[in-house]
């Protein structure tokens, strides 16, 4: 996709991309369970911090490999110019058909059940709500990468508000005691789980880097963007949890579960701050699921360029009139869709994650085989410390890996088994392609 400079991404929206896709429901959602799993306020803390250390690990090793291989497709680019067509055809085949779709399904849904809750719906609209967000959110990023730059920056201000609100409120207000608190044990206490339960609210950073080929001076800007762009956001969820456990004690935390934020909002702003609260949320996963819809087509879109997707002619069309990937924008949002119908978002949001922390894991040992291969050339940036940073970043991959299968090996193992399915498909159309060029 040529882009003239002026539609081009500017260090603004691609911060906001980096803040607005990481930051969805899980900061608000994630504090009962995360002082769950730790068992002290002290350890809920510190799984705060290594899960944004572990991410910003992460996303500071993917720069690196984005610098040298600046085109469009993240994940799926990057792995095809390490190991070759066919581990880039299955990461890419994986987001396609199982994480891209689940993700923007679980976020449909969640976004439609806070809706009903806001509004005193009925519960039979949940699917409608969900399905109308999503077709909403698909029209317009069909206009246009910038229109979803502009969703994306107003939504990413709008997030924030509520969190300052928290974070300012509860520290002048509060008066519960944060550190060295106990909360009483789980049987299913594991700081391991923890730290996973944070990844999850911390995931969505490696997006950024599939629309490197429509940043200007994607060299300079991408690593700079995730570098801050993360440090804000462990900040953020950093400070939103010591302010919660200075408003609620640890033990009412974990009672209330998801609805701790707004519990303790609304003991801070009087019955409206509850509500408040929740329009902040709202519009979190609002901003959280137009990151996912702005970004996640690139990838159907690059393969079906190359004729590696059934109906590759179909999803490769570019809208003539927006220059958008508007094809693959609908088929990543039927699938979604489906998913939302036949599926339940939790399980398939955990299944999702699991399965890009493996693909993750052979990216950023691809670090490693791209500084063996491209020895004598000159790097337009380098991972600060290396080989520190991509260690931290591969041993915490395992760790998630581990920690999920001991959790629901079913699960992960049913997972894997979706994504091979592209291994027939990839067979075919590999021979269908060499076919139709003799």
């Amino acid at each position: 996709m040529h882009h003239d400079e002026k539609n081009k991404i500017g260090l603004t929206v691609a911060l906001s991309i980096v803040v607005g896709t990481i930051i969805g429901s899980g900061v608000f959602m994630k504090p009962g369970s995360v002082l769950d799993y730790s068992g002290s306020s002290n350890m809920a803390i510190l799984a705060w911090v290594i899960g944004g250390l572990l991410t910003l690990a992460s996303g500071l090793t993917v720069a690196e490999i984005g610098a040298q291989i600046p085109k469009n497709g993240g994940l799926y680019t990057y792995l095809e110019e390490i190991y070759g067509s066919f581990w880039g055809y299955l990461s890419g085949w994986m987001q396609t058909i199982v994480y891209g779709p689940a993700i923007i399904g679980t976020l449909g849904l969640y976004f439609s059940s806070l809706m009903i809750n806001f509004f005193y719906l009925d519960k039979v609209w949940n699917l409608p709500i969900a399905i109308g967000t999503v077709v909403f959110l698909g029209f317009v990023n069909s206009m246009g990468t910038k229109y979803g730059g502009i969703v994306q920056t107003i939504t990413t201000i709008g997030k924030m508000i509520p969190i300052v609100l928290i974070v300012v409120l509860g520290f002048w207000k509060g008066n519960s005691d944060i550190f060295n608190v106990v909360v009483p044990i789980s049987e299913n206490q594991s700081i391991g789980m923890a730290i996973l339960a944070t990844l999850f609210a911390y995931d969505g950073w490696i997006l950024l880097a599939s629309i490197g080929g429509e940043m200007k001076n994607p060299t300079k800007l991408l690593p700079k963007a995730m570098t801050v762009g993360i440090l804000i956001v462990t900040a953020a969820y950093v400070l939103i949890n010591l302010a919660l456990l200075n408003v609620l004690p640890a033990a009412k935390i974990v009672d209330l579960g998801e609805n701790a934020t707004a519990t303790a909002a609304g003991m801070l702003l009087g019955e409206y701050g509850g509500k408040i609260i929740s329009i902040g949320i709202i519009v979190s996963i609002f901003g959280c699921l137009n990151g996912k819809i702005l970004t996640f087509p690139r990838i159907p879109m690059s393969m079906a360029e190359r004729g590696q997707l059934p109906f590759s002619k179909f999803i490769a069309k570019e809208s003539p009139r927006f220059k958008t990937p508007a094809n693959a924008i609908t088929v990543e949002i039927i699938l979604g869709i489906i998913l939302m119908i036949i599926s339940d978002p939790n399980k398939l949001s955990e299944i999702s994650v699991f399965i890009i922390y493996i693909f993750y894991v052979m990216t950023f040992i691809g670090v490693f085989i791209l500084r063996k291969r491209n020895k004598n050339k000159e790097r337009a940036y380098s991972v600060p410390l290396f080989p520190i940073v991509p260690i931290v970043a591969i041993l915490g991959s395992f760790f998630v890996i581990g920690s999920a299968i001991i959790n629901d090996p079913v699960s992960c193992f049913l997972s894997i088994g979706i994504v091979f399915t592209g291994l027939p498909v990839y067979w075919y159309l590999n021979k269908k392609n060499k076919n139709e060029v003799s």
